[in-house]
């Protein structure tokens, strides 16, 4: 019985490795649809008929994905397991960081910070899955970002603007609303 033990330990070890591979490629399969839909549903809910947020969007991430996948059939990088010439560069990457940084450049920080660890997760879980390198998710992570940036403005909430000047030994107040 000393004798097996330590085999059953190494295969728990071994299958509890296998299974958390697992569960962090699928929880980035996950993340790079869930990020640029949080996105598009933010467009409906914070809706600023000016800019046509939602517009926006399907520009960025669908020039994103455009150019991604023009990429892949020029370049034609193997993979690292080797299962096809289509590594160059990473697809879900691309669509996850094109969903964080259209959150990040329309709503700031607040929203961007988060939205962009997620992202970086999921160019993570292409790397432990074998599917890209480092070069394939920092070229994807650039794609989503670049696109996002040129298509996406800022949201602007209705802005109420006071301004008191002195005129003549006295002040006016002046009140600007923007719609």
């Amino acid at each position: 019985m000393k004798k097996i033990a330590p085999l059953f330990v190494l295969f728990f070890c071994f299958s509890n490795s296998i299974a958390q591979n697992k569960s962090i490629t699928t929880s980035g399969d996950i993340l790079q649809l869930a990020l640029p839909a949080v996105a598009l549903g933010s467009t409906f809910i914070w809706k600023d008929d000016n800019t046509k947020p939602t517009w926006q969007l399907i520009k960025a991430y669908g020039s994103g994905l455009i150019i991604q996948q023009a990429l892949k059939r020029i370049v034609l990088k193997p993979r690292p397991d080797r299962c096809d010439n289509y590594s160059f560069p990473s697809g879900h990457t691309t669509c996850a960081f094109s969903g964080a940084s259209f959150i990040q450049k329309r709503y700031g920080w607040k929203y961007g910070i988060p939205s962009y660890v997620l992202a970086s997760f999921v160019g993570y879980s292409r790397i432990q899955a074998k599917k890209h390198d480092g070069w394939d998710v920092l070229a994807g992570a650039v794609i989503g970002v670049g696109t996002s940036f040129v298509f996406t403005k800022p949201y602007e909430k209705n802005k109420v603007d006071v301004t008191v000047n002195r005129i003549n030994g006295g002040y006016t107040v002046g009140l600007n609303y923007t719609f």
